[in-house]
């Protein structure tokens, strides 16, 4: 089927869905279904016959070139619709990909300190406060699941719910690993050392998304405790659930409550089976591996944070920004764009 082939259709599939509705000839969960299929069409639509009308335009343009009375107001109008026509036909072809039918989900993001000790534990704090702040900036509710820290404040891991409109499309690009360069507070000579922390941004998945079968879970509950053995509480509140089928460890104990600490680790739970199903069908379609967050080692990493120079790279776009205080502060749009700008270009070469 030809591009022209595939625009056709889907215009009349619109067309046969808004004549079902018009007609009242679907009802109760079908009604439903024709209803949701029509309303994502619509904007699909919408731009399509935007697109072909300035193609009708221009090729009506063009046989008022012959009238020489008409000719230099058709040329006029001509030279407008040919400066429209190629930016018409990319909104249509990026409504056109398809879309990732998680990108308006919720997500679970996981902050991890990586090679680097110390200072690998602060830079995953510097993560998860512009996280924070960008998450501010967007109107979305940012609500922590877990956070183990160390002795000087740093954050070993972090696991956050975040909330809002299209969380995971803005988001999901920042899974991988972070590298920083700069001097540490502890060091003494002044030397730049390179640390690291790895993010990984996690679909949040609803119950009718994911059925765990309590059959395949082992729940452990102990009394949970702070940095350095420090008891939190005294009662079994803690709870850690493994998932048999898969080998998967969730625990929690941020929570005085047993029950609520493990409604937490099922809902993280939850969303990385969740992933690793996605993961599993786009390896199917697309016959090679996803890439992976990786180790936390120095020598991977997605962007690198440099204070000394006061830049922040990001490598897969190879895109810097010399304003590392601005996008720790949470002004992360531009390389956000960005990157979304880059899949879609991607996407739209694979169409060809």
């Amino acid at each position: 089927m030809n591009f022209e082939d595939r625009l056709g259709m889907l215009v009349r599939r619109h067309d046969e869905l808004r004549d079902l509705l018009g007609e009242g000839k679907v009802g109760g969960s079908e009604f439903a279904k024709v209803s949701k299929e029509y309303s994502d069409l619509t904007p699909l639509v919408e731009t399509i016959q935007t697109y072909q009308n300035a193609q009708k335009s221009l090729a009506d343009l063009k046989d008022m070139l012959s009238d020489p009375e008409m000719k230099s107001i058709a040329e006029e109008e001509m030279h407008d619709v040919q400066k429209k026509l190629p930016e018409l036909m990319r909104n249509m072809q990026l409504a056109l990909l398809p879309k990732d039918a998680a990108d308006e989900k919720n997500a679970i993001m996981e902050i991890r300190a990586g090679t680097g000790g110390d200072e690998a534990a602060l830079f995953a704090n510097d993560l998860f406060r512009m996280y924070q702040k960008y998450a501010t900036t967007q109107s979305w509710k940012f609500e922590v699941i877990s956070i183990s820290e160390n002795e000087i404040g740093g954050y070993k891991d972090a696991t956050v719910e975040i909330t809002g409109k299209g969380v995971f499309a803005k988001l999901k690009f920042e899974s991988g690993v972070h590298r920083v360069q700069r001097v540490p507070t502890t060091e003494t000579q002044g030397r730049i050392h390179t640390s690291a922390a790895t993010v990984a941004v996690l679909p949040e998945a609803e119950e009718v998304d994911i059925k765990i079968e309590d059959k395949d879970l082992r729940i452990d509950v102990f009394r949970s405790s702070g940095p350095g053995g420090q008891s939190v509480n005294t009662t079994d509140s803690a709870v850690r659930i493994v998932h048999l089928p898969t080998g998967l460890i969730v625990q929690q104990q941020d929570e005085k409550s047993q029950h609520k600490n493990k409604a937490k680790a099922l809902k993280v739970l939850r969303s990385r089976l969740y992933e690793m199903e996605r993961e599993k069908l786009a390896n199917e379609r697309a016959g090679m591996r996803k890439e992976q967050v990786g180790s936390g080692d120095r020598s991977e990493r997605i962007r690198t944070y440099n204070f000394p120079q006061g830049r922040v790279t990001d490598h897969r776009i190879n895109v810097t920004l010399y304003k590392i205080d601005d996008v720790l502060d949470g002004n992360l749009s531009e390389f956000i764009d960005a990157l979304i700008a880059d899949d879609q270009a991607k996407q739209l070469a694979e169409l060809g």
